[in-house]
């Protein structure tokens, strides 16, 4: 409720159990890690030492960015990648921001059509699995693009340790060895080879060594162009033509990195800089927030009280609402990010809240005067197969990264000879307006399939900072992100409500209970160890209440990967919260 306003005060409240705080995985502590100069922190534990190793080698913040992003290709595979794309967002020493944009293309060949049957039906599965799946990656080129503008050491001094993960291998845990019997990658020969031994699966202690990876790698750390417009360009295309997928070498020699303008926003004294178009995350962040900024949340109940949670997932539903109507490829159209920002527009937003009862989603009218009318489309819905990592250097430049394959393993398809996974980056497109994609998200027709578009994306690379002044910048604070498809805008947004309203420490914000509203379906999502006696008082408030695989017991029914950084205010520690779901990562530094 707005600050002042008593109406919630019947509301019922109820704090969060020890419990239902906890880690998914086994944790030992509650507490950050703390370091004093320098911090990595990744969902591998073989990346963040990656990351750490370049750093203590003379490297900066991006150095350390691109060291990982390689290695979490080698380490990673379901999700780290050189087959896919991502964005990263930059802040160096001086408080200068860039956001580099490396998402994935539609090859020429695309059309709006290409994934409906002659009846106009979306054929299942054809934008999610296989060779058509894929778009043009950016991954090489975003990460090769970083170390050339804004690194300190050379291209192959920040891959080196990518090839000798590659090379002579990483000790698989159990998780990592039960990952790779994904049935994405049975289908396709290459795939089964490599990652599941011709079905002779790996298994927990199991070494991985990936040589042909090791030797694109080193080729790649040689001359990236290679990828784009050398010999390695025209075997993917070879390769591609071979599976009837789109993929071209000259579609690949036309692909170009992005430099694009950040996002920003205000809340509670803080600078929020964040992801612009074609993520629909930093805008739809800002919005969710701007709706949220004069409650006075923790009068309300503490951290995930139902009181709380309701008003929260009331600012996402409305937000959520305008990313389906209106976002797409900035490139290709025009989107009204300056109405969607202004802070009149959240107070119209806001005065639409019942303080006691949700809004049915399909009762939600917009706020006249605003905004444009959306395009004359229903809206349509993103895979969960992302993965984060936040860096601060000794010199307090800062890299919030976000990179995927969109899907587990991506495509399935493993290029021959190469060694990598493509992705399927294709199903972020509108594939028919008004039929939901793999992650449920409704988009409009700004997101349909056209030669040389990038596909909307939730990802939400994320830097606060204290407020900046016209003779110097503002203190770094926070660096947040996660991976988890369309709940990755509301992540980070709990990631920052959790710490700046309810003072949660950088850890406990990364292993809180999740939930999620986006508009459509009409529900509440909660993570399985969410409070069932919160869940109960939003059911009685009127939520429909999907708790997530409740009735699986093998199943942790959780989503997201929180990698995050605080800096301690007095002390200026770097503290990082590494997400317990995922016990192979770690936060590191120096």
């Amino acid at each position: 409720m707005p600050c002042g306003n008593r109406v919630l005060a019947t509301t019922v409240s109820l704090a969060l159990s020890a419990s239902s705080l906890a880690a998914q995985a086994p944790s030992t502590s509650d507490q950050p890690t703390r370091t004093k100069h320098a911090m990595v922190v990744t969902i591998h534990h073989d990346a963040t030492d990656a990351g750490v190793e370049i750093l203590k080698q003379g490297g900066n913040a991006v150095d350390a960015a691109v060291a990982v992003g390689f290695a979490l290709a080698v380490v990673y595979p379901a999700a780290g990648n050189i087959g896919g794309g991502g964005f990263m967002l930059i802040r160096d020493k001086h408080g200068k921001t860039h956001f580099l944009d490396y998402r994935e293309k539609a090859p020429a060949a695309a059309s709006r059509d290409m994934y409906l049957d002659a009846q106009g039906n979306v054929i299942p599965d054809m934008s999610l699995v296989g060779y058509k799946a894929s778009g043009v990656p950016g991954s090489v080129a975003g990460l090769a693009y970083a170390q050339k503008h804004y690194g300190k050491l050379t291209l192959a001094q920040d891959m080196a340790p990518a090839i000798k993960l590659a090379t002579v291998g990483y000790t698989l845990s159990i998780e990592e060895a039960r990952a790779l019997h994904s049935k994405n990658l049975s289908g396709f020969p290459v795939s089964a080879k490599i990652f599941q031994r011709d079905g002779n699966f790996y298994r927990e202690g199991d070494t991985f060594k990936q040589p042909e990876l090791a030797a694109t790698l080193n080729r790649i750390s040689k001359d990236p162009d290679e990828f784009y417009k050398g010999a390695m360009a025209h075997q993917i295309a070879d390769f591609e033509k071979t599976g009837g997928g789109l993929i071209t070498a000259e579609d690949l020699a036309a692909y170009q990195v992005k430099e694009r303008v950040p996002i920003r926003g205000k809340y509670h004294g803080f600078d929020v800089i964040t992801a612009p178009p074609p993520s629909s995350g930093g805008i739809i962040l800002v919005e969710i927030l701007n709706i949220l900024s004069t409650y006075d949340l923790p009068k309300l109940g503490p951290d995930r009280s139902a009181a709380q949670v309701h008003i929260i997932a009331e600012a996402f539903r409305r937000a959520y609402k305008d990313r389906g109507d209106y976002l797409g490829d900035p490139d290709f159209n025009t989107l009204p990010i300056k109405q969607m920002t202004n802070l009149k527009y959240a107070a119209a937003w806001r005065s639409s809240i019942d303080p006691s009862k949700p809004t049915p989603s399909k009762d939600l009218v917009r706020p006249a005067g605003f905004m444009p009318p959306p395009p004359q489309s229903t809206p349509v819905t993103e895979p969960t197969q992302t993965t984060h990592y936040s860096i601060v250097d000794a010199d307090g430049t800062a890299v919030s990264t976000t990179t995927t394959l969109n899907g587990g393993f991506g495509s399935g398809v493993t290029v021959q000879g190469l060694g990598f996974l493509m992705n399927n980056e294709m199903d972020d497109f509108t594939s028919k307006v008004g039929v939901p994609n793999v992650y449920g998200l409704i988009q409009s027709s700004a997101n349909s399939i056209g030669p040389g578009k990038r596909p909307l994306s939730a990802m939400t690379p994320t830097i606060l900072t204290t407020p900046s002044h016209w003779y110097k910048p503002g203190k770094l604070a926070y660096v947040l992100g996660t991976p988890g498809g369309s709940t990755i805008i509301t992540t980070v947004a709990n990631n920052i409500i959790s710490t700046i309203d309810n003072g949660l420490n950088i850890q406990q914000a990364a292993d809180a209970p999740r939930f999620h509203h986006q508009y459509l379906p009409d529900r509440i999502d909660l993570e399985k160890k969410f409070s069932p006696d919160v869940a109960e008082q939003l059911a009685a408030m009127g939520y429909t209440i999907n708790r997530l695989a409740v009735a699986d017991e093998h199943n942790p029914g959780t989503w997201g990967d929180s990698e995050l950084i605080a800096i301690a205010p007095k002390t200026h520690e770097l503290l990082g919260g590494h997400d317990n779901r995922r016990a192979y990562g770690k936060a590191a530094g120096y």
